[in-house]
């Protein structure tokens, strides 16, 4: 097809089935002229005070506040009605006014100003210097989260973002964009591209950073690109997050949190219980009691905001799932609720699904299952209980759920994982604000995208460096090093 001529790409509605949306791929020209014209705003935008950046921000932030039910709905659209959808205008809204609060001190922990350390005549002044054009490639699930959780800080640090959002997923795009229009000063830094992975690969070639959140297989083909162009990049990838629950735990308490951890948004969250391991002393009362759980939880077909679970956002999605499911009991594991795609009104459902009798033979306890599935498997030591859970090559999160805190810690620090949820599951946004992690594994790749620090990652650290004393003499120097000098 000629690069002049206009492609478009079907959208799918996850909820009907029906293609109701046509995706309009930005052409290659376009993309490079969207990079250029964010490359000419940006030098403004860098020199701008952080004060005034941030005041621009918060302006952003009121129009934001004001579309924040369109942005909710177009994200509902995207996902199938995920609850965390509604609340889409509110994690905005969270993300920008913290940076608000935190982008400039963040920052200034990196300034220097005093004399060297090493030679006592020479001044250090350090100065940080933001990356041009960052390029963010998002998911198709969390689509508008996971999009600004990078481009956010990027824009406080004074880079440009190009932002591309997974065709799955872009309806979110036009009332975001809409709320960015309404502050020029952002409009002028902040774009996006649509299309697929060839448009993807055009943004990378016009980066000067890139981040993607994905599956392990594209993430590995955005590295290599990256690598070709040396520039940095940072992956946020899968997961297969294990959960351990000693005899010591209470039942309610534990299945409670495995079974949201294991199934909320359909399972299409990267950090995802995706396998429970439980003592065999309590591995039967366990399951009896999630099994019940699980059969109060209701899919959300009748009414998006009603319900638990939404469809699968993706549709192939639930064929992955279905093969999972079909290995796992050709190997002798047992499904005992759930397990079956359902079609609704078009969408394609399924409800929790636990099953037992599973080991790391099966592709459901290796590879990302991205579904509604609670694998429990028996354990007979603490030791083998932390064997199986570092048998992965994956290492986003875990959970450890235990009789106290203090047996819980002692296992969860044996745990290879950025992040260890104790005495529950799904903690992760506790971090944000709070610290950074990093991934263990095949799970991720750069520096955190949480926590005060995350900002780092769109800045260079320069050192301006003078010299108070006398210059070296090439023609005196030979006495140096030597013993007395």
């Amino acid at each position: 097809m000629d690069d002049g001529e206009m492609r478009s790409i079907p959208v799918r509605n996850p909820r009907t089935g029906a293609i109701d949306f046509n995706l309009a791929v930005t052409p290659s020209a376009e993309v490079a002229a969207k990079a250029a014209r964010l490359r000419a705003n940006q030098a403004a935008w860098a020199a701008m005070p952080m004060g005034a950046r941030i005041g621009v921000m918060a302006r952003w932030l009121g129009a934001v506040k004001m579309k924040a039910a369109a942005l909710a709905e177009a994200d509902a659209a995207d996902t199938g009605g995920c609850h965390t959808s509604y609340l889409q205008g509110f994690i905005t809204m969270g993300n920008i006014g913290g940076w608000i609060e935190d982008a400039e001190a963040s920052l200034a922990r990196l300034a220097y100003d005093a004399p060297s350390k090493a030679m006592a005549s020479v001044h250090v002044r350090s100065q940080l210097v933001p990356y041009p054009l960052v390029g963010v490639i998002s998911p198709w699930n969390a689509p508008m989260m996971l999009a600004l959780l990078d481009a956010i800080p990027a824009l406080f640090a004074g880079s440009a973002v190009l932002l591309k959002p997974s065709e799955i997923t872009p309806r979110f795009i036009a009332p975001l964009f809409e709320s960015v229009a309404e502050v020029p000063e952002l409009a002028g830094v902040f774009d996006y591209v649509m299309g697929d992975g060839k448009t993807g690969q055009e943004l990378i070639a016009q980066s000067d950073l890139l981040c993607f959140t994905g599956s392990v297989a594209t993430g590995r083909k955005v590295a290599i690109a990256c690598a070709e162009r040396l520039i940095p990049c940072f992956l946020e990838l899968g997961g297969k997050d294990p959960a351990i629950v000693t005899a010591s735990a209470d039942l309610d308490r534990a299945t409670t949190a495995v079974l949201r951890g294991a199934v909320h948004a359909t399972g299409q969250v990267c950090f995802s219980v995706e396998r429970v391991y439980v003592d065999a002393k309590i591995h039967d009362a366990f399951v009896e009691m999630l099994v019940k759980k699980a059969g109060d939880v209701r899919v959300n077909s009748d009414d998006p905001r009603a319900g638990h679970l939404h469809p699968f956002t993706f549709a192939p999605q639930a064929g992955i799932v279905q093969r999972h499911l079909a290995d796992a009991v050709s190997k002798g594991a047992k499904i005992l609720t759930g397990g079956q795609v359902e079609t609704i009104g078009g969408g394609l459902y399924m409800r929790p699904t636990v099953v037992t009798d599973v080991t790391h033979d099966m592709i459901l306890m290796r590879e990302e299952t991205f579904g509604p599935i609670v694998p429990v498997m028996r354990y007979a030591t603490t030791d083998e209980a932390i064997a199986l859970a570092n048998d992965t090559t994956f290492g986003l999160t875990a959970s450890v759920i235990a009789g106290d805190e203090a047996e819980a810690l002692a296992i969860a620090r044996q745990v290879n994982a950025g992040s260890v949820f104790l005495q529950d599951t799904f903690l992760t946004f506790a971090k944000n604000r709070t610290i950074g992690t990093n991934s263990f594994g095949f799970s991720g790749l750069g520096g955190s995208r949480t926590g005060p620090d995350s900002i780092l990652r769109f800045v260079r650290r320069k050192a301006l460096m003078t010299q108070n004393g006398e210059p070296a003499n090439i023609l005196n120097d030979h006495h140096l090093g030597k013993p007395g000098a």
